[in-house]
């Protein structure tokens, strides 16, 4: 089972480590110190992948320091040092314990199209072969295909499912589904919000008004505020994540898409960023490519072993 894991991870992250690759074995195949112009080459291979320029120089600092180590040792001690850093800037204590209150709600947002649907009807999947329960909420009443898609994927996890009118207040649906599931027993809630651009204040607000709603339902609630990010859109995830961080409340980040981009550095760039750990990663389409994050398996897998 570990292997699968790993090795669904390193297919997911090919593109990218095939750019940090590229140039690292024939500069230091020679055992000889870096020269300035080899550091360029590898610094200018991490910015390519999205890692962003402070992790990058964070890594380059490293290398500077170490570069006899690098000397000596090779392209695996090179490897080595930038995937204990990469691990480190990616290991971030859990801000919450799951599960920890029934039912646990989670909040997932972000823009649209960055897969939010897909995420929930994979988490819902993951948590019923857990033996939870859990109730798929769309409270993104704007768009009703978004709701359409959140029941296709219910039924297909077995998962049950709650809706409002379209154009109905988020906040009621959200009501309705919160009292639904406690006087069911359900485990869990997950809760689709809407995904209007994130530069709009209208939808930080709404956010909120949920956020308040569920915690008059439910003591606690939101228990995790999980912001889905597109692996694919490189810095601008990075914009957009700070953007849903600043409305306060994100506990967590789930990167899409890492298996159709090079630019998987910016799962790195945006925990150094906004400070909270990644929750999941998708590295695929089928439900099981939704894997809990592991900070080693990913520097390894970046980075190449």
């Amino acid at each position: 089972m570990a292997e699968s894991f790993m090795d669904r991870f390193r297919k997911g992250l090919e593109r990218t480590r095939d750019i940090l690759n590229a140039d690292v074995e024939d500069l230091v195949r020679g055992r000889r110190p870096l020269k300035p112009e080899d550091l360029d080459a590898i610094e200018e291979g991490l910015i390519a992948t999205d890692l962003g320029l402070p992790a990058t120089q964070q890594a380059m600092e490293v290398l500077r320091a170490k570069s006899a180590q690098i000397w000596t040792g090779g392209v695996e001690a090179m490897r080595g040092l930038l995937r204990d850093e990469i691990r480190s800037i990616l290991t971030r204590p859990a801000s919450v314990v799951p599960f920890a209150a029934k039912p646990w709600v989670v909040f997932v947002v972000g823009v649209n199209g960055v897969g939010k649907t897909t995420t929930i009807g994979k988490l819902a999947a993951s948590w019923k072969k857990e033996g939870r329960t859990t109730l798929v909420c769309a409270a993104d009443t704007f768009r009703a295909a978004a709701a359409e898609q959140l029941e296709i994927w219910a039924r297909r996890t077995g998962a049950p499912f709650h809706r409002g009118a379209e154009g109905a207040d988020p906040s009621s649906v959200l009501t309705d589904a919160l009292r639904i599931a406690r006087s069911k027993g359900y485990d869990a809630v997950l809760v689709d919000t809407a995904g209007r651009l994130h530069t709009k204040g209208n939808l930080m607000a709404e956010l909120a008004k949920m956020a308040r709603v569920a915690g008059r339902e439910v003591p606690g609630a939101p228990h995790e505020t999980l912001l889905v990010l597109d692996a694919t859109l490189g810095s601008n995830a990075l914009n957009q994540g700070r953007e849903f961080a600043k409305a306060g409340g994100v506990t967590g980040l789930v990167v899409t898409k890492l298996d159709g981009t090079a630019k998987g550095g910016v799962a790195v760039a945006v925990v150094r960023d906004l400070g909270v750990p990644i929750r999941y990663v998708g590295v695929g389409e089928a439900v099981e490519d939704l894997l809990p994050f592991d900070a080693a398996a990913f520097a390894d897998a970046l980075i190449g072993s």
